[in-house]
């Protein structure tokens, strides 16, 4: 097999997007080696809940997404951002619209299988190479790689000019994105974050009594905190604790609550629009001979599983006081005793230690070798943050690689 000029190693959005720009520059020899059978296959996953590719909220506002990685993203997103992702998907066909939520999606007929099956036809018309079923299996010497094709087990080893590593976080694994490379990374001397769930489900020890009588079933228009963050939504209750948007938006606060104490407090607010104060004036109006689901819902109208969750946490006596009641709607302590498994989670934490790449995405002890996606040691909420974070870096990083060829007298 002849040496490519470039091995972008990972098939989703970061490597295939890498893979687009530098052959669009004029970089020939791309190849993209991918473990699974197909590529994009996370990206497939993640559209079937609604292919949200990234979000139309103003450009100041989505560096702070990124937390303690908003530096380096006000970076990557000033070169490919929101409207460089929608030129990008129009140029493949696809229109895309901000929903009411802004939320950005292709409009209805479009499917994620239509955009991923246009982009690889796009790849294909620009030279790029995709070989399948190929598995990293680590580096080899200064610049090599070592893979091997699943299909006949032969172990290969091919020295480019330049690397991408776009390998993905530990989520997920069926979709190829493991983690499996962190071992290699710690092998060679590369520091790496552990990886922890985010954008995950919460888990909290409810009774029998209460798993049985609620189930499943949604809280709309709540607020949950953790400490000074919160987030606004639906949440849904489970019979293993809580899930949805909100407590996705609050793992990053809730991870080193719970390394601190466990359980760990989420406070609900049931009734977020509403001042205390004025909580309290209506439910010292209602009836005293009214039982608390009659006097919920006909003043607050807050009906199942509201009186259940009250009676779950909370004591008897502060429900029927008035001024307690009303604390506890807008500040019901949930206790979390744990995060849901890392395989369930949307997304991870933890990964390439930001330490080990320069401002371009290159590993400092190994030139030519670059990192993007979500295998960087970054987390973003869902809400089409994480995409557009994967987009972002891949392009920044073929920009990086594209610097380091043209220094290194690899393309002209």
């Amino acid at each position: 097999m002849p040496h490519p000029t470039v091995a972008i190693i990972g098939g989703g959005p970061a490597g295939l997007l890498a893979a687009q720009h530098l052959a669009e520059a004029g970089v020939r020899g791309v190849v993209v080696y991918e473990a699974q059978a197909t590529p994009g296959r996370k990206f497939l996953v993640a559209g079937h809940g609604g292919f949200n590719l990234t979000n139309g909220e103003p450009a100041a506002q989505f560096p702070p997404r990124y937390g303690s990685r908003q530096t380096e993203f006000a970076r990557y997103l000033a070169h490919f951002g929101p409207t460089e992702l929608r030129r990008w998907a129009a140029a493949l066909g696809i229109e895309t619209y901000v929903g009411s939520s802004g939320r950005v999606f292709p409009l209805d007929e479009h499917k994620p299988a239509q955009l991923l099956r246009a982009w690889l036809q796009r790849l294909r018309e620009l030279g790029v190479e995709l070989h399948t079923r190929h598995r990293w299996l680590g580096f080899d010497g200064p610049r090599g790689l070592r893979l091997r094709d699943e299909r006949s087990g032969q172990e290969l080893r091919v020295a480019p000019a330049a690397t991408l590593l776009a390998l993905g976080g530990a989520s997920w694994a069926k979709t190829g994105s493991d983690g499996r490379w962190a071992a290699e990374f710690t092998a060679a001397g590369l520091a790496t974050v552990p990886f922890a769930p985010a954008n995950c489900g919460a888990e909290v020890a409810w009774s029998a009594f209460f798993r049985d009588k609620v189930g499943r079933a949604p809280l709309k228009n709540i607020a949950l905190r953790c400490g000074s963050h919160e987030a606004r939504g639906e949440l849904l209750l489970t019979d293993y604790g809580l899930e949805g948007t909100p407590v996705y938006a609050l793992t990053a606060a809730l991870r080193p609550e719970l390394a601190r104490t466990r359980p760990a407090l989420l406070y609900l607010n049931l009734k977020p629009e509403l001042m205390e104060a004025e909580l309290h004036r209506r439910l010292s109006q209602a009836r005293a001979d009214r039982s608390l689901p009659e006097v919920l819902r006909q003043t607050l109208r807050l009906g199942p599983p509201v009186p259940t969750l009250l009676r779950e946490l909370a004591p008897a006596e502060q429900l029927k006081n008035p001024a307690q009641l009303a604390h506890l709607l807008q500040n019901l302590p949930l206790p979390v005793r744990g995060l849901r498994p890392l395989d369930e989670a949307i997304s991870t934490a933890g990964g390439v230690a930001y330490a080990e790449v320069d401002e371009q995405l290159m590993l400092r002890r190994r030139p030519g070798t670059f990192v993007a996606g979500e295998m960087l040691d970054w987390e973003a909420p869902t809400g089409g943050y994480l995409l557009q974070g994967c987009f972002s870096t891949g392009a920044w990083a073929a920009r990086g690689l594209l610097s380091w060829l043209e220094g290194a007298g690899a393309v002209r």
